[in-house]
C-alpha cells in the first residue's frame, strides 16, 4: 500500500491548474521519476477537472479525488490498487481541510505539510482507526490460531504418552503374571 502523489488542484484555472503537490516516486527509478511525475500531475489535473464540486470519485480504484464544495480547490490522490479508498477519501478531507484553514480561500503554493502526510500516511493505518483494529484483530487471529494448533499438538502428543502408558501398565501386568507362575513352579520351599 502506497502513496504517489498528493495533488491540490484549483478548479478556477482553465485548465485546471496544480497548486501544489507532493510525490513519493522512490519505487521507480531515478531516470522515469520526472516523466511519472509530470504524468502524475497532468492526472490529477484531469481528474480534478471531471470532478464536480461536492463529489467523491475514484478511478480504477488508483485515483482518488474531491472536490471542496465552498472552495475552488479539490484534492487528489493517487496511490496503488492496495490503499484503501476509504482512508485515501479520510486523508483527502484532512488535507483540504487544513489547507483552507490555513489560507482560507486564497491560493497558495506553498504548503509543506503536504510533505508530512505522504511520509505518514503510507501506512493506511496511521489514517482510520477502524483499520488499525482490524489488523490489530487480523494479527490477534493469527496469535490465536497458532495457540490453538499448539494446544492441540500437545493433546496430541497427551493422548499418545496416555496410550504408551496404558501399553506399558498392560506389559508390566503380563510381565507379573508370567514371573509369578514361572516364580511358583520353580521354587518350593519345604
Amino acid at each position: 500500500m502506497k502513496i504517489l502523489a498528493i495533488s491540490i488542484i484549483d478548479k478556477t484555472a482553465v485548465p485546471n491548474k496544480l497548486v501544489c503537490g507532493e510525490y513519493d516516486l522512490s519505487s521507480f527509478s531515478f531516470f522515469q521519476r520526472s516523466s511519472v511525475q509530470e504524468f502524475l500531475k497532468f492526472f490529477s489535473c484531469t481528474l480534478s477537472e471531471r470532478t464536480q464540486p461536492a463529489v467523491r470519485q475514484s478511478v480504477q480504484e488508483e485515483g482518488h479525488v474531491y472536490s471542496h464544495p465552498s472552495s475552488p480547490l479539490s484534492c487528489v490522490i493517487i496511490c496503488d490498487t492496495e490503499y484503501p479508498a476509504r482512508v485515501a477519501f479520510s486523508l483527502i478531507n484532512k488535507i483540504l481541510d487544513d489547507y483552507i484553514t490555513k489560507f482560507g480561500q486564497k491560493i497558495e503554493t506553498s504548503f509543506p505539510e503536504l510533505k508530512e502526510y505522504i511520509a505518514k500516511y503510507q501506512r493506511p493505518e496511521n489514517a482510520d482507526s477502524i483499520l488499525k483494529v482490524q489488523k490489530e484483530l487480523d494479527e490477534t487471529k493469527v496469535i490465536l490460531h497458532k495457540t490453538i494448533e499448539s494446544v492441540l499438538e500437545r493433546g496430541e502428543k497427551l493422548d499418545h504418552l496416555v496410550a504408551q502408558s496404558e501399553q506399558l501398565s498392560s506389559q508390566s501386568k503380563q510381565f507379573y503374571k508370567v514371573a509369578k507362575k514361572t516364580n511358583s513352579s520353580c521354587c518350593w520351599v519345604q
